[in-house]
């Protein structure tokens, strides 16, 4: 197989240079947020998953299940936009080949979507119950003080 030389010399570690690559991440995000509408819909997720964790104080383990979900869809959705943006550079013109790019591409974020649905349910669910139980004793005992002894 045949090297293709590097364009580029490379250069030394320079620490402007690596808090200006984190300027472009940045960019790359708001670029996303301003304009794929399924960004908002994930950022409406994050803060509600945040919240709910916040709420009923998760602990350490299933916040990193929680974290991991939701960083493993933002990221497929950077990636669809990324592939979505140079595909239309690309091929400007419809194009079946593109068309194709395009729709895996978005699979990749409905298959990272729906796993991160079901790792929520999965780390949510005995806070769930534990709450409705909680709310059940609670009705009960109202109950049994309200009829009396």
């Amino acid at each position: 197989m045949k090297e293709v030389p590097l364009t580029v010399a490379p250069r030394r570690f320079s620490l402007p240079a690596r808090l200006k690559s984190f300027g472009y991440a940045f960019e790359g995000i708001a670029l996303m947020l301003k304009t794929q509408h399924n960004a908002w819909v994930h950022l409406i997720a994050t803060t509600l998953v945040t919240g709910l964790a916040v709420w009923y104080r998760v602990n350490a383990s299933d916040w990193r299940w929680l974290i991991g979900a939701v960083a493993m869809v933002w990221m497929a959705e950077a990636m669809n936009t990324a592939v979505e943006s140079l595909c239309d550079v690309v091929s400007p013109q419809y194009s079946l080949a593109v068309k194709c790019a395009k729709d895996v591409a978005a699979g990749s974020v409905l298959i990272a979507a729906c796993a991160a649905a079901a790792i929520g349910v999965i780390t949510f669910w005995p806070y769930f119950l534990e709450t409705a139980y909680k709310f059940q004793s609670m009705t009960l005992a109202v109950e049994l003080a309200r009829v009396g002894p």
